[in-house]
């Protein structure tokens, strides 16, 4: 049966010689992988990888076959255009990021059109913003509340943030203890949405110290999770 889906690009594997298998977090669908038959193989092909670069969104007329693993698609278009996300050095690196840790929280095979509007609208806030090198810090952030474990914003005042427990609380836990700046850090972030995110100042050791906490946060919280590899080139371009 042939549907139109709206997709955001999360990865893509080469598959023997001249397929490639994207996958694909949609709009009606949750997550569903596509095969991309001989789109290797000659020049008319290879110009419609420019679909398939990270994050691009999409509108796919898909042959969705409810029993199988992999689906084809017959038409493909750009539902939003990206002016500088792909081109823009700094903003490429927050994508390669942000894709890699998109394919390894997102499992589900099942609709969540709350998560896919969020990120389709973070996307396009980064696509159109001169300020953005906390943008990444702020977008896992809000992601949690779609994962099931966003921190519990009451006691504020408190002064750990337990990690373990996701909340707020007077005792300190050790190892799961946050206190310092990064406290400072997440119960300002807690209250901020993206248009008044550049209000928030910090330089890039902390940057990368809320960074890890965050990353720390979500490895307790999701099982088999992996700090992404991409993390490495994020820090040494946002140092």
């Amino acid at each position: 049966m042939l549907t139109k889906n709206n997709s955001i690009v999360l990865s893509k594997l080469k598959y023997r010689d001249h397929d490639l298998i994207v996958k694909c977090y949609t709009e009606q669908r949750g997550l569903v992988s596509y095969m991309l038959r001989g789109v290797l193989k000659s020049k008319k092909g290879l110009s419609k990888t420019v679909y398939y670069q990270a994050l691009s969104q999409l509108q796919i007329e898909e042959n969705y076959k409810p029993n199988q693993s992999l689906h084809f698609i017959k038409e493909v278009k750009f539902s939003y255009i990206y002016k500088s996300l792909h081109t823009n050095i700094y903003k490429s690196a927050i994508v390669l990021f942000l894709s890699e840790i998109l394919s390894n929280v997102l499992k589900e095979e099942e609709k969540n059109e709350d998560l896919f509007h969020f990120i389709s609208a973070a996307l396009q806030y980064l696509d159109n913003e001169d300020q953005f090198s906390n943008f990444h810090l702020l977008f896992l952030l809000k992601l949690t509340r779609y994962l099931g474990f966003q921190p519990e914003n009451v006691n504020t005042n408190d002064p750990y943030f337990n990690l373990e427990s996701g909340i707020f609380e007077g005792i300190n836990h050790g190892i799961y203890s946050v206190s310092g700046e990064n406290l400072t850090l997440l119960k300002r972030l807690l209250g901020t949405n993206f248009d008044t995110l550049n209000t928030v100042k910090i330089n890039g050791k902390q940057r990368q110290e809320f960074l890890n906490m965050l990353l720390h946060y979500f490895e307790l919280h999701l099982g088999n999770f992996k700090n992404p590899k991409s993390l490495q080139v994020l820090n040494e371009v946002f140092h």
